[in-house]
């Protein structure tokens, strides 16, 4: 259960007090705890960003987050935890667009978009088209472990 807890932290690059207050809000929303922890921590800008295929690893897309190079639906986020919704429109800023290791991810990483995200303005701009189930979410993890865990 602590294994795949950490496994979770760690993939998602969340500290302990951060993930604990997750599962906390998981569990008060309506559905399964472990689904709803696992939708939160997809949620969390940072990894859209590494979902987009502009950042080849999460900590690097966490730095291209607080160095301010994304904007949410036209305003810039500097808050890697920041959480988007339904609807919502990520976009690289203009500055960052023409960055040589941002080309380079999105011409080498052949990352499988997310069924759950739409890619538009030849790869700049990703739009939240629903929050992802459990199905669409491909990290290794056992979250009803996690819940187990947590629930003690």
């Amino acid at each position: 259960q602590l294994q795949e807890k950490q496994k979770a932290k760690y993939i998602y690059g969340v500290l302990e007090r951060q993930f604990s207050n997750l599962y906390k809000e998981a569990s008060r929303q309506k559905g399964v705890t472990g689904e709803n922890l696992l939708r939160m921590l997809e949620q969390r800008l940072d990894n859209i960003v590494f979902r987009a295929g502009w950042a080849s690893t999460r900590p690097q897309a966490r730095q291209f987050v607080s160095h301010g190079m994304v904007n949410v639906n036209g305003k810039r986020v500097d808050i890697p935890s920041y959480r988007v919704r339904k609807g919502d429109v990520v976009t690289l800023r203009d500055k960052s667009r023409n960055m040589i290791v941002i080309r380079h991810n999105m011409d080498t990483i052949d990352r499988l978009k997310p069924a759950w995200i739409e890619m538009g303005d030849s790869g700049f701009q990703v739009t939240i088209d629903e929050l992802p189930v459990r199905e669409q979410i491909d990290v290794p993890v056992r979250e009803q472990l996690i819940v187990e865990l947590y629930s003690k």
